[in-house]
């Protein structure tokens, strides 16, 4: 499949099975309402799925990992050998996020999208294009071409997990440099300064902050990304574990399941798909607020409301992986007792 074929498939989420999936929730025995965001995210699963009784007890969490050239202008506290690091560490399911996922009974993908370091290790999938960007600030991050193959290693990943049953996919990355990648897509995509996007990241000094944005400036200034175009502005000054992302939130809207947004990075990409197609939206989810200065720009941008403001910002599909059993708790309620099983008169809406 062609990236064109990609996006001429979607379609929007399915109203009626919403409206149906909103008139359930308002036969459950409790106050209109009365869970919240919980019950909007439910009932926008169920426009996801087409129906109103579904299940998202098969979980995973697609981690797309890549490394990023930028790292050669002073953006970051490490090298490219962290990202080579963690990787393996995912593949070995000891992470952060693979501690955080057994809790919540998802399963863990993490697929080598463009690490500069092979780690040669069965739990990693091996999809690499390319190893590591080009330095952004002198020639574009990478080619067209590769960008669409990196987003359709995203599409085929949620199409393979699709397959085996999984039904609510969380997305993580790991790349060192990939706040500044982050930071530069969403200047470009947001059409706000460098400075308002950009953050410290995992901890830079003052100078570090600044070395950041002036990078992410004369990226900006010498490629001139087009920021209808999400293709151009990946491939100009984002990354390969973005496009992967990218290409994660067009496949859950081709194969109807559910993306949870994670973090930043996550957000970035998720913008940039919906730039390539509008309509994927629907099927975005929101899980928590980043603490970096764009998070809230971006989830606006998007449409989509946080479960969690908790200040995370670790990475790896952390924060996603963190409100699965909060939807879980969701659905128990959302399939529980009505009215009508306890013997009591419904909530009718107050003027």
């Amino acid at each position: 499949m062609i990236l064109q074929e990609v996006l001429s498939s979607i379609t929007p989420a399915d109203r009626e099975a919403m409206a149906l999936s909103q008139k359930k929730w308002d036969a459950v025995g409790k106050p209109l309402g009365s869970l919240g965001l919980l019950e909007e995210m439910v009932v926008r699963m169920a426009g996801i799925f087409g129906t109103p009784d579904f299940s998202i007890e098969h979980k995973a969490v697609a981690i797309f990992c890549g490394d990023n050239g930028v790292v050669a202008e002073g953006v970051t506290q490490t090298g490219q050998e962290i990202t080579a690091i963690v990787a393996a560490n995912m593949a070995k399911r000891q992470s952060s996020v693979c501690k955080m996922a057994r809790v919540a009974g998802a399963e863990i993908c993490p697929v080598d999208v463009g690490m500069a370091n092979l780690v040669d290790h069965p739990g990693l999938v091996q999809k690499n294009i390319r190893r590591g960007t080009r330095n952004f600030v002198q020639e574009p991050a990478m080619t067209r071409e590769e960008t669409e193959r990196a987003i359709l290693v995203g599409v085929e990943t949620i199409r393979d997990l699709q397959e085996r049953g999984v039904r609510l996919i969380a997305t993580g990355e790991m790349g060192i440099g990939n706040t500044t990648t982050s930071a530069a897509v969403l200047s470009v995509l947001l059409n706000r300064s460098p400075a308002e996007m950009t953050g410290r990241g995992a901890g830079l000094s003052n100078e570090g902050l600044a070395r950041k944005v002036r990078a992410i400036e004369t990226a900006i200034a010498r490629h001139k990304p087009d920021p209808s175009d999400g293709v151009d502005v990946l491939s100009k000054v984002g990354g390969f574990d973005l496009a992967g992302l990218c290409g994660a939130f067009l496949g859950g809207a081709v194969y109807h399941v559910p993306i949870l947004i994670d973090g930043l990075i996550s957000a970035a990409a998720a913008l940039a798909a919906a730039t390539l197609c509008p309509t994927a939206r629907d099927y975005m989810l929101a899980s928590h607020l980043s603490g970096e200065p764009a998070g809230w720009p971006v989830l606006n941008a998007l449409g989509v409301k946080p479960i969690l403001q908790a200040g995370m910002r670790l990475g790896e599909g952390t924060g996603a992986v963190a409100v699965m059993p909060i939807l879980d708790m969701a659905m128990a309620v959302y399939n529980g007792d009505t009215f009508a099983d306890i013997n009591m008169e419904a909530y009718t809406p107050q003027s």
